[in-house]
C-alpha cells in the first residue's frame, strides 16, 4: 500500500503546498528493429507514443532515454532531436525506453486549481442544501481523498486504493498546517507554504500511514 502524493489548496483554488512521496515505476525499454512499429509525435512534454501499444507501452507515455542518453523534452542529453535519431534507419536496432511523463510544477498548479473547481460544481450540483463537496474519488489504480477545513483550505492525498488511514492523514496533515504555517510569524495566509519543520511533519506522517495504517 502507497501514498503517492499530497497536495495543499488554499480557498482561491491556489497550490501552496505539493509533496510527491512514492511514484510507481513504470518505465519499459525495449530494443526494436526498423520500422518502429509505434507513431511517436512530439509534444509539449517530450516525444509522446499516439498510436499503438504493446508490452507495457501505452499511447501518452514518453521516450525517456534513447540508447542510454537521457531525454530532455525533445531532445536526448547530447542534443541529438529524438525523432531525427528515431527516423533514420542506420541507427537501428534501437533500445528506447518509455514511461509516464512527470508532472511539471506547473500542471500540478494547473491540476490543483481544476480540482478546486470540480469541487465547488460538485456543491452546485448536490440535491441537499451545504454539500460537503467532493470527499473521495476512487479508481482502479488510485484513490483521491479531499479534506476542506471551515477556511476552505483543502487537504488532498493521493494514495493507493487499498491504503487505509487516510482520513486520519488528512486531519493530522490539517495539525501540522496549524502548528507549522499559521502559528509561523513568518507565514503569510494563501502563499506557498516554505517551512522546513513543516515539510519534515509531513513526510514523518506520510511514512507512518504508510507502514503502520495510523498516525499519531
Amino acid at each position: 500500500m502507497t501514498i503517492y502524493s499530497v497536495y495543499v489548496v488554499n480557498k482561491a483554488g491556489g497550490l501552496i503546498f505539493q509533496y510527491d512521496h512514492s511514484r510507481p515505476s513504470q518505465e519499459n525499454e525495449k530494443t526494436f528493429s526498423y520500422p518502429l512499429e509505434l507513431k511517436l509525435e512530439p509534444q509539449s512534454d517530450g516525444v509522446s507514443v499516439v498510436f499503438g501499444q504493446r508490452d507495457g507501452i501505452k499511447i501518452g507515455h514518453v521516450v525517456l532515454s534513447v540508447n542510454g542518453k537521457q531525454a530532455h523534452g525533445k531532445k536526448l542529453e547530447d542534443g541529438a532531436d529524438i525523432m531525427q535519431v528515431i527516423s533514420e534507419e542506420e541507427n537501428y536496432p534501437i533500445s528506447i525506453k518509455f514511461g509516464r511523463p512527470v508532472l511539471t510544477s506547473n500542471q500540478k498548479i494547473m491540476m490543483a486549481s481544476m480540482f478546486h473547481s470540480l469541487y465547488a460544481i460538485s456543491v452546485q450540483l448536490s440535491p441537499e442544501h451545504k454539500s460537503s463537496g467532493i470527499h473521495k474519488l476512487e479508481v482502479d489504480t488510485f484513490s483521491l481523498q479531499c479534506y476542506q477545513t471551515q477556511t476552505g483550505v483543502k487537504f488532498i492525498v493521493i494514495s493507493d486504493p487499498r491504503q487505509i488511514g487516510v482520513d486520519l492523514l488528512l486531519h493530522k496533515l490539517y495539525a501540522i498546517y496549524s502548528d507549522f504555517a499559521l502559528k509561523n510569524p513568518f507565514y503569510s495566509l494563501e502563499m506557498p507554504i516554505r517551512a522546513k519543520l513543516f515539510d519534515v511533519n509531513v513526510k514523518s506522517s506520510v511514512e507512518q500511514i504508510e507502514k503502520t495504517g495510523t498516525v499519531v
